[in-house]
């Protein structure tokens, strides 16, 4: 999918009702949690920000994902979305997923369009309700990760979502013991999983949708 068709196609359908939950629920290690679709929150979630945004390269479209070092903590070594938690002096959430990400690979917000945003997605895990904000660049960004955060950055073709190919699953197990079956896309060898596998499906869909 070349830059242009599909910075096209996200105008037209963002500002449609959003596939939420069943776009998300296709990617969603299973058994469910329930949790992540529960109307009300728990009052102590904690809100975050990341930022899909897409740029041009050879005329086709890309977008970043990155890789967590390996650290304690539920997300080590895992590859999500540039973003993170909002600050108090943050003034939205959109200025949340720009900060983060000039924070973590020196996009540089004042080149940046956002488009809008995905549906809410939250993650019991780590107690985040996440916002995914969708946004364009019309230059490859001059990407330099934040060492302490970002152990390496994955330019990903935006046409390699639509290749069935890269759909996987296996067992996972994770805290205490629990199995999960765990559906991911496969992507430059790494496994793209959990919140960030959820917020890829719904673009998806936005993306597929005429």
């Amino acid at each position: 999918m070349n830059f242009d068709e599909a910075i096209h196609r996200i105008k037209e359908r963002i500002s449609k009702p959003l596939p939420g939950k069943n776009a998300q629920l296709k990617m969603s290690p299973q058994p469910v949690d329930e949790r992540r679709f529960d109307l009300i929150t728990p009052k102590s979630h904690r809100k975050g920000a990341v930022l899909l945004m897409i740029y041009p390269e050879g005329n086709q479209a890309f977008f970043p994902l990155i890789k967590r070092p390996n650290y304690p903590g539920v997300h080590g070594g895992q590859i999500a979305l540039p973003g993170g938690k909002m600050d108090p002096t943050d003034a939205d959430l959109i200025y949340t997923a720009l900060r983060e990400a000039e924070e973590e690979v020196a996009i540089n917000p004042q080149k940046v369009t956002v488009l809008g945003s995905l549906t809410d997605l939250y993650i019991p895990a780590s107690n985040f309700l996440v916002k995914p904000v969708i946004a364009f660049s019309e230059e490859i960004p001059d990407f330099v990760p934040e060492a302490r955060e970002v152990q390496q950055i994955l330019p990903t073709p935006l046409l390699s979502l639509f290749d069935k190919g890269i759909l996987m699953r296996k067992k996972l197990i994770v805290n205490q013991g629990l199995e999960l079956d765990t559906p991911y896309f496969e992507i430059q060898k790494e496994m793209v999983w959990g919140a960030t596998a959820m917020i890829l499906s719904e673009f998806l869909e936005i993306l597929q949708s005429q």
